[in-house]
């Protein structure tokens, strides 16, 4: 019982470790990527993080309030034959 306490706060502290709270930085003998043509100013490691809407979209996940008959679609035809 202890052994499997232990084992779990030396888990705990060891994955708490992981997460570094400092600010992004290039390593040494590399520099952050060019700045886009139409930047003023070159781009923060934070800015160069964040996505797009398009690479990352807004989910609809938006619910059928109530019911509602299906329109008429006019091309909606029956195979030939």
């Amino acid at each position: 019982m202890i052994k499997g306490l232990a084992v779990a706060v030396l888990a705990v502290a060891l994955i708490s470790g992981c997460g570094s709270r400092t600010s992004l930085k290039p390593q040494e003998g590399n520099a952050l990527p060019m700045k886009p043509f139409t930047a003023g100013e070159p781009l923060t490691p934070d800015q160069l993080l964040k996505l797009d809407p398009q690479a990352q979209p807004n989910r609809s996940d938006e619910q059928l309030k109530k019911s509602e008959k299906r329109r008429d679609d006019k091309f909606d035809l029956p195979p030939p034959g």
